[in-house]
C-alpha cells in the first residue's frame, strides 16, 4: 500500500464526518436484502458497516438483536446479557436500538451506569465472573453484546456477540445469527417489537451497574502492579478517544501508579486523530501513522501506550518508538512464562498462523507447546477458558492471558491488560519491552515481517479459501526446502481459509479478503530484506500457479 501524502498528520476538516447526517441515515436508510453489501455479514469480529452505505442501520441492528434473543432461547441462556459500546457515532443509537429489542423480548440486560461506554474486555470479564460458579448446564449463565466496529473509521458501526464462554462467538454461532437476522430483514423489521429503554431501566429489567471497580480491583490477581508503583515509572496513556477513557484514572488511583491520560477528548468524529497510512481516520493503535500524536510525546514518559475505541487492542510506545505487535507478543510470552510460577507446565501458547515465527522459537526455548490456529481470537476461547493456553495472541495487537493462579481472566482480547503488562515488564526487568525484544533477536534471530495485498477476483478468492494443498506443486521457497504446506491450522486442524507455506528460514500465508477483490499475503524472513522480497515474489507466483492449476487464471 502506497503511503498517503498526509499520513501521520492531523485529519483535515473536510475528512470529518457529519455525525448528525450519519445518525439520520441510521434511522432513515432501509437496506435492500437483494444487495449483498446491504445484508448482514459476520466476519471475525461481528458485523460492521456504515449507515451512509446502508450496511449498518436501525433495521440491521433490530434484526441482529432479535436473532440473539432467539439464539438465547434456543440454547437455554436465561441469565443477564452484559452490553457495552464504544465511542463511534453509530454506537449510541445502535446501543439504544439493541436495548429496546432485548427488553421487548424479556432479556435482562446489564449496562455500565451513567454513560455506557464499556470496553470489549470488560464485557468478557463480566460474563465470566457471573458464570464462574454456575454448573456447566445452568440456564442462568450470562452472555454479552458489544456495539463496536473496533478501530474502523468514524462512519462505521459494529455489532458483536459473546456467548457464555465470554469470547467472540464461533463460526457456527455467528452463521446462525447472520442467517436468522437476514431472514428478519427479508420479512420486514417493522414486526420486531421494541420497549422504551428508559422504562426498561426504571422497571429493573435493565440494570445499571458499576462495571469499572470490579475489573480494576481484580487486576492485582493477574498483574504485579505493586512493583510498577515501586518503580516510579512515568506512564502515558492514550485511549484514542475510546471506551478505555474511564478506566485509566481509577487504575492509577487504586494502585498508586503515575499514569497521565494524554488525551481526554471524546469526539465521535475523532477529529484529533492523525491520518493512517492510506489517508483515512482509523484508530489503529498498531499503526505508527495513527499513533503519531502519542509518538510525539514518547520522550516525556518512561513508557506510553494506547488502545483502540473498544480497548481490545494494545499499542506499546517506548523511547525507541512504537513496538511492532508481533515483537511485543514474543516479549510478553517470554516474560510471563518466567514470572508466573503457579502456571501449569502443561499450558501452551496460542498464536494465529499469520503471527511471527519468533513465537515458535520462544515457545521451543521455554519448553512450551505451541498451538497455531486460524485468524480470529475465537480460536483461543476454549483454551484460555480451560487453562490449556496460558496466552493467546494475534499479530493485529490483540491478546489475553491467565491470572497468576492459572485460571481464566478474559476470553476476548484485553488491550488494557496488555498495556499494563508492558509496565510490569519494565518495572520488574528494568528494561523496556523494546530492549527485551532486541535481546530475543540475539538469541533467536531477527525476523522481517510484512503484509502485502494482491488482486484476486471472486472465483479466485473462493479457490484460495477452499484450496486443495495438492494444487501446490512447489518444493522450495526462496531457495529453502518447503517443510510444510498448510490449509489447516496445526494447532487445532481447523481450515485456515487460505494457504501457508513454511521453510526453516521464512514463510508466507495467503488469505482472501472478505470485503475486497484482493488476497492478503503475510510474509516473514529470518534472513534479510532481499530474502523477504524473494519470498513475496515467489508467493504471488505460487498462488498464481495454483489458480492456473485450478483453471481460474
Amino acid at each position: 500500500m502506497t503511503k498517503h501524502t498526509q499520513a501521520g498528520n492531523k485529519a483535515p476538516q473536510e475528512l470529518l464526518i457529519d455525525t448528525e447526517q450519519l445518525i439520520n441515515a441510521y434511522y432513515e436508510k432501509k437496506p435492500n436484502i437483494e444487495q449483498a453489501n446491504e445484508r448482514i455479514s459476520f466476519g471475525t469480529s461481528g458485523h460492521r458497516g456504515s449507515s451512509f452505505e446502508t450496511s449498518f442501520n436501525e433495521d440491521h441492528v433490530k434484526a441482529m438483536a432479535l436473532a440473539v434473543c432467539e439464539f438465547r432461547k434456543q440454547n437455554g441462556i436465561e441469565g443477564p446479557l452484559f452490553m457495552g459500546m464504544d465511542t463511534h457515532a453509530l454506537s449510541e443509537p445502535a446501543h439504544k436500538t439493541t436495548l429496546e429489542v432485548l427488553a421487548a423480548y424479556d432479556v435482562n440486560v446489564c449496562i455500565h451506569q451513567g454513560n455506557n461506554f464499556t470496553p470489549t474486555p470488560i464485557i468478557s470479564y463480566s460474563i465470566l465472573q457471573h458464570n464462574k460458579n454456575l454448573p456447566a448446564d445452568s440456564t442462568k449463565k450470562a452472555d454479552g453484546i458489544v456495539i463496536t466496529p473496533s478501530h474502523n473509521p468514524p462512519a462505521d458501526g459494529g455489532f458483536k456477540y459473546n456467548p457464555p464462554n465470554g469470547g467472540p462467538a464461533d463460526t457456527s454461532v455467528t452463521a446462525w445469527i447472520e442467517k436468522r437476522a437476514n431472514e428478519f430483514l427479508k420479512s420486514g423489521t417493522n414486526k420486531i417489537k421494541q420497549k422504551d429503554s428508559k422504562q426498561a431501566i426504571k422497571s429493573g429489567q435493565v440494570k445499571e451497574l458499576d462495571l469499572i471497580s470490579p475489573y480494576v480491583k481484580d487486576l492485582k490477581n493477574i498483574l504485579n502492579l505493586d512493583q510498577v508503583k515501586a518503580s516510579g515509572l512515568h506512564i502515558g496513556a492514550d485511549p484514542l478517544g475510546g471506551s478505555s477513557m474511564a478506566y485509566w484514572e481509577p487504575i492509577a488511583e487504586y494502585y498508586g501508579l503515575d499514569i497521565t491520560v494524554v488525551n481526554k477528548e471524546i469526539d465521535p468524529r475523532f477529529a484529533f486523530m492523525p491520518l493512517d497510512k492510506d489517508g483515512k481516520i482509523r484508530m489503529d493503535c498498531s499503526s505508527e501513522y495513527a499513533m503519531a500524536g502519542l509518538l510525539e510525546l514518547k520522550d516525556k514518559f518512561d513508557l506510553a501506550f494506547a488502545n483502540d475505541p473498544d480497548a481490545d487492542r494494545h499499542g506499546i510506545v517506548t523511547p525507541n518508538g512504537l513496538m511492532n505487535p508481533n515483537h511485543y507478543l514474543s516479549v510478553a510470552v517470554w516474560y510471563l512464562c518466567q514470572n508466573r510460577p503457579l502456571w501449569s507446565k502443561n499450558s501452551g501458547i496460542g498464536k494465529t498462523l499469520v503471527s511471527s515465527s519468533m513465537l515458535d522459537r520462544v515457545a521451543k526455548a521455554l519448553g512450551r507447546k505451541l498451538y497455531e490456529v486460524p485468524v480470529g481470537f475465537k480460536w483461543f476461547v476454549s483454551g484460555l477458558l480451560n487453562g490449556e493456553y496460558l496466552f493467546g495472541g494475534e499479530e493485529s495487537a490483540g491478546a489475553s492471558f491467565l491470572r497468576k493462579d492459572g485460571t481464566v481472566w478474559t476470553t476476548d482480547k484485553d488491550g488494557i491488560l496488555l498495556n499494563l503488562l508492558a509496565a510490569e515488564i519494565t518495572a520488574v526487568s528494568g528494561k523496556t519491552p523494546a530492549k527485551l525484544y532486541l535481546e530475543l533477536t540475539e538469541k533467536f534471530g531477527t525476523p522481517i515481517y510484512q503484509r502485502l495485498d494482491a488482486p484476486a477476483n471472486p472465483t479466485q478468492k473462493k479457490v484460495l479459501s477452499n484450496l486443495d494443498p495438492k494444487l501446490v506443486t512447489a518444493t522450495r521457497l526462496a531457495g529453502d526446502k518447503i517443510t510444510a504446506i498448510l490449509t489447516k491450522a496445526p494447532g487445532n486442524n481447523a481450515a485456515i481459509g487460505g494457504l501457508k507455506v513454511v521453510t526453516d528460514q521464512g514463510w508466507f500465508a495467503a488469505r482472501p479478503s472478505g470485503t475486497e477483490n484482493i488476497y492478503k499475503i503475510y510474509t516473514e524472513s529470518f534472513k534479510d530484506q532481499a530474502h523477504l522480497k524473494q519470498i513475496q515474489e515467489e508467493a504471488q507466483a505460487l498462488v498464481n500457479q495454483t489458480f492456473k492449476n485450478a483453471g481460474v487464471l
